[in-house]
């Protein structure tokens, strides 16, 4: 595909920081049982959730800025890397229900400008580790730190869905976000037979969506920002349906009852069935 039609890189490195300014003044106006409220991460409370965010904030600081990787074995396959990153995940969130919400707040207030430093610091046009929920590839940086804003973004919004807040769904933030979701389905779409040149247009509706074209290469799809090919298939999301259908919070048949798809359905499918988170 003529790169100059490419999906290009999604750039928000100097986004962190205000996404954590409003993060952190969602959480200082909640109250003790918005704090203990369930979210749609499964069995995981808001306090949970938010606990979560300082892990990741840990991690990134711990194993990408400063070197020390666990004592794990070697993953050899994306099931044993969703293990893992699931124990780990559980391990932390509970031994973080020690903490009070201040002092959640508190670590995060401190840890969050030093992963925004650090990512600032990076050649982020630099070839990485894959993002695995896009393919086992290697990735560009920009990838990478785009994944973590989605994160960032995606448990900000299920503490505002759980608590009642209103939505966060300003273009600055949301657009990169649901832009780094969609680079997922080249990949969910590796074992869809079709002829080469067949191209799926997938728009995701709202302020803060966009439009993009799936399409069959030799051995491969790819994806473009612009395409001048006929779909063979072209579907449509609501951009309040589109985060949370590549998030798992919401169930599959509920977003494709609720989408606009014309031509060859069978090619819309494996667009329902995508995650881009590891979970």
């Amino acid at each position: 595909m003529d790169s100059s039609s490419s999906a290009g890189p999604i750039l928000v490195a100097d986004r962190f920081a205000p996404l954590r300014t409003h993060l952190l003044e969602l959480l200082s106006g909640l109250s003790r049982d918005d704090w203990a409220g369930p979210t749609a991460a499964p069995g995981w409370s808001v306090k949970d959730v938010a606990a979560h965010l300082l892990g990741g904030d840990v991690g990134i600081l711990s194993r990408k800025r400063d070197g020390t990787q666990p004592s794990t074995s070697p993953i050899d396959d994306y099931d044993h890397l969703l293990a893992l990153v699931n124990r780990l995940n559980d391990e932390w969130v509970v031994a973080a229900r020690r903490m009070s919400p201040l002092v959640l707040r508190e670590l995060l207030a401190d840890t969050s400008p030093r992963v925004e430093a650090y990512f600032l610091s990076l050649d982020l046009m630099a070839m990485g580790g894959p993002v695995s929920w896009a393919g086992p590839e290697p990735a560009p940086v920009w990838f990478d730190v785009a994944r973590e804003l989605t994160e960032r973004w995606h448990h900000q919004q299920q503490i505002r869905d759980a608590t009642g807040r209103p939505s966060l769904y300003d273009p600055y933030f949301l657009s990169p976000v649901l832009d780094a979701f969609v680079r997922a389905l080249p990949h969910h779409f590796r074992d869809v037979s079709a002829p080469v040149g067949t191209m799926v247009r997938f728009e995701i509706s709202g302020d803060a969506g966009g439009v993009w074209y799936l399409q069959r290469v030799e051995h491969a799809w790819t994806l473009a920002r612009s395409s001048a090919s006929e779909p063979a298939a072209d579907v449509v999301v609501a951009q309040d349906v589109a985060w949370r259908l590549f998030t798992k919070g919401i169930n599959r048949e509920k977003a494709r009852a609720g989408a606009s798809i014309r031509g060859d359905v069978g090619l819309a499918a494996p667009i329902f069935t995508t995650t881009s988170i590891i979970g």
